[in-house]
């Protein structure tokens, strides 16, 4: 009897790995789409949103003129370091940034913006203080405390147009704090072409402005 619960286990485990992007994309897809239905998009208009952020992803628009500058990196377990030559600029990727700004910029033109304004300055604080810059991979900043700011601070602001006001300070804010506040330390510590909004759907910028969308919303 144990046995077989350990085979079944197992294969239930393998299945669940199998699964698990099917099962990722499929919760994007629900959340994207209840999100801009949210903020009052019909589905179809979210879907071919959704549709042109994912194609977006892949393309990026350089900010800044692509440089060579020289950095240390450790070797041999980090008991040695050497200086290389590496690629460093800035750039902006249209799925992950560019459509998600426009959409704000839209939305603005029909809510108050003094909520925003003051909801974005609140969630660019909490994901300023919450992120961090790790050479070599990026910004990592958490998702949870921005989404949380940003949908109590829509509710409290601006009742009326809730998930609207959740989502532009969302995005205004992740893009504002753990973004942009975190050029400077990015430019100087470290190396490569650093997308902003890189990671397209999976981004934090869309991530906590669709989540922040969704909760105020409900």
């Amino acid at each position: 009897m144990d046995k077989m619960f350990t085979f079944y286990a197992i294969i239930a485990l393998f299945a669940l790995i199998l699964l698990s992007p099917f099962i990722v994309a499929f919760l994007l897809l629900y959340l994207g789409t209840a999100g801009f239905t949210s903020v009052g998009f019909s589905v179809s208009g979210a879907l071919l949103v959704l549709l042109f952020m994912f194609v977006g992803s892949f393309f990026n628009i350089p900010l800044v003129k692509s440089n060579t500058v020289r950095v240390r990196e450790p070797s041999f377990l980090g008991l040695f370091y050497r200086y290389v030559w590496r690629t460093q600029g800035i750039s902006i990727n249209v799925g992950g940034a560019l459509i998600p700004l426009a959409i704000v910029a839209f939305l603005l033109l029909e809510i108050p913006l003094e909520p925003v304004i003051i909801s974005t300055g609140v969630v660019a604080f909490v994901s300023f203080i919450s992120s961090r810059f790790v050479p070599g991979v990026g910004v990592l900043s958490s998702a949870v405390l921005p989404v949380l700011f940003a949908s109590l601070f829509a509710l409290i602001l601006s009742p009326e147009h809730a998930a609207e006001t959740a989502f532009s300070s969302g995005v205004l804010g992740v893009l504002i704090g753990a973004d942009l506040f975190r050029l400077p330390i990015a430019l100087r510590k470290g190396a490569g072409v650093m997308s902003i909004g890189g990671a397209g759907v999976f981004d934090g910028i869309f991530i906590v402005g669709i989540v922040s969308a969704v909760l105020a919303g409900i």
